[in-house]
């Protein structure tokens, strides 16, 4: 995993006849050291969340209920990542636009971050953020 690139990154997943455990380390699994976490659920259908890039932070996306896409751009092309297992997310560095939609009923998002909440941090405008990236 390059820190400067969006990724998949498959998490450890310990199989269990009484249930299943997978875990994240910080700096082993993730390229950054986690200052927050917090998670998105009971998103009503044909929502969509994010819609935004960061300038420093960075993040890492799991499925922990259901399913999602997370539709990352450059600000010219765009990629779709389908996250549907609890074992498996997307890292994203700093400077990439990001969307989650097409939520699953009951579905949670769960996100680790490299900084804490700065309202400062966020681009919340496309046509701003691509201006930042050329």
């Amino acid at each position: 995993m390059e820190p400067n690139f969006v990724s998949l990154i498959d998490l450890p997943a310990i199989r269990d006849k009484r249930g299943n455990l997978s875990f994240i380390e910080e700096r082993n699994h993730l390229p950054f050291a986690i200052k927050r976490v917090y998670w998105i659920y009971d998103v009503p259908g044909g929502e969509i969340r994010g819609g935004h890039a960061y300038k420093q932070n960075e993040e890492f996306i799991i499925a922990l209920s259901g399913s999602f896409d997370v539709v990352i751009s450059d600000g010219e092309q765009s990629k779709v990542y389908h996250l549907n297992r609890s074992y498996k997310g997307v890292y994203i560095p700093k400077m990439y636009w990001r969307e989650l939609e097409n939520f699953s009923t009951n579905s949670v998002a769960f996100i680790a971050s490299s900084t804490l909440y700065d309202e400062a941090d966020y681009i919340r405008d496309y046509d701003e953020y691509k201006r930042m990236v050329e």
